[in-house]
Parts: C-alpha cells; sequence; structure tokens
C-alpha cells in the first residue's frame, strides 16, 4: 500500500489515452501497438501509486464511415456495430486495461461536441463561410491547392489531384461550412513548443510540428452539409461537426465535459489534462488543431503527445523495412502473432523490440528470436530452476533464512539496488526497451549467480545448508522484484509467478519502489514447479 493511501489522502491522477480508431476495418497490428503501447503506461503508473484513467475507443462518425456502410449496404449505425466487438474482444485477449470504451455515437458525445462548438463560437472563433477545395475522405483531411501540386510533382502524375499523405485520388468539395480561426493559435502554439519543448515527444515529431506551424496556419473548415453521418452543431443542425474536431473532443468527454451538474465539473477538473498516445500519421490534429481548439474553449492543453512510429515488415534478403500492405502481401494480422506467441509473449516483443518512436521493422524470425532468448533462456529458465531447486532442496517450500540476509552482498543484490528508480525513469518517458533491459540485467544476474554458487554441490554438503539458503533466497528474491517490474508488460505471467511462490498478494501493488524493496521474500512457505511459463519456440 502506498503512503498516501495509508495515510488517506488522494491518489493523484493520472490520464492516458490511445487515439479512437475508425471503424472501417477490424484492429490492425498497428491499432493493437498503439493500446498496448498505452497499457503498459497505465499499469505502470498504477503500481507508481497513480489513479488511472485509461481511455480507448472507436471514432465511428465521418464520410469514410458512412461509404463503408453503404458499401455493405448497411446503415451507419449497423456498421458500427457489427464492427465494436472485433475490437473490444482482441483488447481484452490483450489484456488491455482500459476504464472506458468510447464511441463517437453515444449521447455523451453528442453532448461534449455540441458544448465545446458553443463555446468556441461564444469567444470568437467560428465564422461561417463557404468552402471550396480538396479533401481526402480516406484521411478525412483538407488539403490546399499548394499542397496538392506538390504531390503531383512528387508522383510525376500531371492532371491528377493525390492525397500527399496517402496518394488516392482527392475529392473537389464546395459547400458551406462553418470555420474555425486555427490561424489566431500561430504564435500561441509556438509558444507552447517553447516553453513545453517536451509537449510532443519524440523529438523528430516535435521539429515536424514546429515547421509546419511556423510554415502558416489556415482557418480551418469544420463542418460538413453534403451528408449527415455526424453530430449536427447546436446553432446550425444543418451542419454536422467535422469529424476530427468531433473525435478529438472524446478525450473531455470520457471525463464528463458535456454533463451537467458538479461531479461531472469536479471529475474534469481532476482528471484533466491527459497523455495522448498516438501514431506519427495524426501528430497535426493531436499537437497543432487539438490545443488550439483546447485554447479557444479556455481549457488547459494536454500533458503531452508521445507519437510512435509505423510496424514494418523486416525483407529478410535486403534486411530492410517495408510499410505493410495486403497488396503486396506482407500485411501481418495480430492473430498470426498471437498464434506464435502467445498474449503474453506478444504483448513482450512489441514493448521490448521495437524503438517506440521510430519505424521499425519485425519478422517472425525475429520474434521468435526474442522470445527464445529473452523469455525461454533468460526468464522462463530462471524461475524453472529456481523453483525446481528450492522444492527440491527445503521440502517444497522456500527457504527459512537467517536475520540479515538481505544485508549480505551478492552480485543479484548489486544487481537490484536501485533497479526500481532506473527502471521507472525509463518507463516515465515510454522507454520500455530501456525499462525492460533494466530487468533483464537483473535476470541475466541471477542466472550467471546460480551457474557460480553451484547450489547443486552446496546441496550435497550438510555443513553448507544456510548458504545454500542464501542462494536460492537470494534468487527467489530476484524473481519476486523482477516480477513486479515486467507486470505492466506481461501481468498474467507475474500472477503466476507469485501463485507459484505462495505470495499472491504482491500482485496489483500501488508503491513499486516498496515492492521491489529487496528483502520481503516470504520464507518457510509451499513453491509449485508448474510447466515452463514460455516453452522454448522451433523445437
Amino acid at each position: 500500500m502506498s503512503e498516501a493511501t495509508a495515510s488517506g489522502q488522494e491518489k493523484p491522477s493520472y490520464y492516458v489515452t490511445t487515439p479512437i480508431y475508425y471503424v472501417n476495418a477490424a484492429p490492425h497490428l498497428g491499432t493493437a501497438y498503439c493500446t498496448i503501447l498505452a497499457d503498459v503506461q497505465a499499469r505502470f503508473r498504477r503500481a507508481m501509486g497513480y489513479d488511472v484513467k485509461f481511455l480507448t475507443g472507436l471514432d465511428e462518425h465521418g464520410e469514410k464511415v458512412a461509404q463503408a456502410a453503404a458499401e455493405h449496404d448497411m446503415t451507419p449505425q449497423a456498421w458500427c456495430d457489427s464492427l465494436v466487438p472485433a475490437f473490444r474482444d482482441l483488447w481484452e485477449e490483450l489484456e488491455v486495461s482500459n476504464d472506458d470504451f468510447i464511441r463517437t455515437t453515444e449521447d455523451r458525445q453528442t453532448r461534449a461536441v455540441q458544448r465545446l462548438f458553443q463555446v468556441v463560437k461564444d469567444n470568437g472563433y467560428l465564422y461561417k463561410g463557404s468552402y471550396d477545395g480538396w479533401y481526402c475522405i480516406p484521411e478525412e483531411t483538407y488539403f490546399t491547392d499548394t499542397q496538392v501540386r506538390h504531390a503531383d510533382e512528387e508522383r510525376g502524375t500531371q492532371g491528377q489531384h493525390l492525397c500527399p499523405d496517402c496518394g488516392r485520388p482527392l475529392e473537389r468539395v464546395q459547400e458551406d461550412s462553418w470555420f474555425f480561426k486555427l490561424s489566431e493559435f500561430q504564435e500561441p502554439l509556438l509558444e507552447l513548443y517553447r516553453e513545453n519543448p517536451h509537449f510532443v515527444e519524440p523529438e523528430i515529431r516535435r521539429n515536424e510540428v514546429v515547421s509546419f506551424v511556423e510554415g502558416g496556419l489556415r482557418d480551418l473548415s469544420v463542418s460538413r452539409t453534403s451528408f449527415d453521418w455526424g453530430v449536427p452543431l447546436p446553432f446550425d443542425p444543418d451542419h454536422v461537426a467535422y469529424v476530427w474536431f468531433d473525435a478529438l473532443i472524446n478525450y473531455l468527454t470520457a471525463i464528463g465535459y458535456g454533463a451537467d451538474g458538479d461531479e461531472a465539473a469536479r471529475e474534469v477538473a481532476r482528471r484533466w489534462p491527459a497523455q495522448h498516445i498516438v501514431g506519427k500519421d495524426i501528430i497535426r490534429f493531436h499537437c497543432v488543431i487539438w490545443p488550439a481548439m483546447l485554447m479557444a474553449a479556455g481549457i488547459e492543453v494536454p500533458t503531452g503527445v508521445f507519437s510512435h512510429g509505423f510496424l514494418m515488415v523486416r525483407n529478410e534478403e535486403t534486411g530492410q523495412g517495408e510499410k505493410m500492405s495486403k497488396s503486396r502481401g506482407n500485411a501481418i494480422a495480430p492473430r498470426e502473432v498471437l498464434d506464435l506467441l502467445g498474449v503474453e509473449g506478444y504483448r513482450y516483443y512489441f514493448m521490448r523490440d521495437v524503438a517506440h518512436g521510430q519505424d521499425s521493422a519485425i519478422s517472425f524470425a525475429r520474434m521468435e528470436q526474442v522470445y527464445n532468448t529473452d523469455l525461454a533462456n533468460s526468464w522462463g529458465n530462471l524461475v524453472s530452476r529456481t523453483l525446481n531447486m528450492s522444492a527440491k532442496y527445503f521440502d517444497g517450500r522456500t527457504p527459512e533464512l537467517p536475520d540479515g540476509w538481505e544485508a549480505r552482498e551478492s552480485a543479484v543484490r548489486s544487481a537490484a539496488k536501485g533497479i526500481c528508480a532506473r527502471y521507472a525513469e525509463r518507463m516515465e518517458v515510454f522507454d520500455y526497451q530501456g525499462g525492460l533491459g533494466e530487468v533483464l540485467e537483473l535476470v541475466h544476474a541471477a542466472n550467471h549467480f546460480i551457474e557460480d554458487s553451484e547450489p547443486w554441490s552446496l546441496a550435497k554438503d550438510p555443513a553448507k545448508a544456510d548458504e545454500l539458503a542464501f542462494v536460492i533466497g537470494t534468487l527467489l528474491e530476484a524473481i519476486r522484484v523482477a516480477a513486479h517490474l515486467f507486470e505492466p508488460v506481461m501481468p498474467e505471467t507475474s500472477a503466476e509467478v507469485w501463485r507459484r511462490m505462495s505470495m499472491e498478494g504482491e500482485a496489483g501493488c500501488d508503491d513499486l519502489a516498496a515492492a521491489c524493496a529487496w528483502g520481503r521474500l516470504a520464507q518457510g512457505v509451499p513453491v509449485a514447479k508448474g510447466d515452463p511459463l514460455f516453452p522454448r519456440l522451433g523445437q
């Protein structure tokens, strides 16, 4: 139990979100990757004593959704409803611990969108006009003539108007629209980036955002009249909200914005601002439009936006990463990875072997290598060998240890010194590779300790019973600590390890530093050997 909980003080709030995903198709590897990134942060923050709100959900409005529904001869709502289980079921299977799952077709979202639109209008940042320009339906994005011509030049497609992001044909849109005065927020946004250089992470994405804003901002069309699948504006019901202006507001909706009453207001005040985790392809919406919207409404900007890269497929012949696509036949589905690695192996691989702020090439061969090296040979082997020896040498129990055993120096104890602080420093900035690397250092130290101390030899000499107890106790304590640090990534494995050590109470801690303090091992309790946690692949 954390000191804050023990003293009756309220835990500090931590609010983390994924993007809300389009319902134009079932969840893919990229959406699962982003969701697990957020889940690991949420679980880590809970272990650090925070009262966590973790939000994910679905973006169900917009022209793209309406078109997909028509292609399947369904109403937009029926189409959205049909795809919700695919997301909910996969997140449940992947052990995603979200506290809320929002859909933009919910009444609470309508109320929030209409309230924020009204506030922004009342504050003088909306005006009515006419839009005549280019629109990409798949990206739900407007583009200027300059951007379109640039795309034409890049692709050598004279006479065609292509999206500069996805390369697909653009539509010419001419309709009445309400416009958001985005241009008035150029300098406030640049000041935000200067005063808070970590608002956009990693740095390469921050530089991209700053360069974009420095290039000048144009007012943004934020309503549509050519279709009606969206939230009607409270002051002009013939217009529906531009899908991004609708979607971004979900982060406020989920904590009570738009609801009446003091309780909702208190929840918004307590939870906001949020930490957003998004893909690099939508950072302009989250790092430019969204903070400008909030400034216009008089609401605090988010804590920050962490942008992850794309998952690429490694070409085994060239060693280079290639973009996944169905047309190339190289797309990898989540189910394929789950069938190979299992749920915990899946979560571990993407958190350990992918550089989260960059594009990363993945392959089944590399997945198998990381799984076998880190999980089967190192972590799983340590747990199996140690529990087997504890059961064999101490009548199926953990050893009884003399007073002061925890202060005795060893290579394992040295590796554990300060590990929680080093781990937390990495995890807080989404350096999961580095955080897991710290845990693996402890695991490696423990495995080397087995070879150096040779407990099987100590067990042959009754005079060395105390030394044997110290060796096994040290190894068990290393396992207990490592399980805490692995828990945000592999929660079920850690729970199973503690169950085998009769230490189920270790699960779900809210004071990680105290939990990782050396010397808390339960002594003289039953141990269970069990099956291998991670059977080797390829055998």
